[in-house]
C-alpha cells in the first residue's frame, strides 16, 4: 500500500472545508464521512509537515539561528506587519504549501 501524497490529502481538506462552508443546511448523512476523511487527511498532512521540519532541522542545524541573529530584520521596512509580503493575507491560497 502506498502512502497518500501530501497534495492529495491537502486537497481532501480543502474540498471538505469548501463543502461545509457552502452548505445552506448541514447534511448530517454525509457528516460522518466528511469528518472521517478529514481526520485521515489531516494526519497525513501533519505527519508529512513534521517529517519535512525534522529533515530541515537536521540539514540546516543551527544555520537559521546564526543567520537570523546576524542578519538585520527587514520588518522595519514596513509600516505594519500586514504590509510584509509574507503576511498570510498577502499570500495566494495556492502558495500556502510549505514546499
Amino acid at each position: 500500500m502506498t502512502a497518500t501524497p501530501f497534495r492529495e490529502a491537502y486537497g481532501v481538506l480543502q474540498r471538505h472545508a469548501e463543502t461545509l462552508r457552502n452548505q445552506q443546511e448541514p447534511n448530517i448523512d454525509d457528516l460522518l464521512n466528511i469528518v472521517t476523511e478529514s481526520v485521515g487527511a489531516y494526519k497525513v498532512c501533519k505527519d508529512r509537515i513534521d517529517a519535512v521540519e525534522k529533515a530541515l532541522e537536521q540539514a540546516l542545524g543551527n544555520v537559521g539561528v546564526e543567520s537570523s541573529a546576524a542578519a538585520p530584520s527587514d520588518a522595519s521596512e514596513y509600516d505594519s506587519p500586514e504590509q510584509h509580503p509574507n503576511h498570510p493575507a498577502n499570500l495566494d491560497s495556492e502558495d500556502d504549501l510549505p514546499f
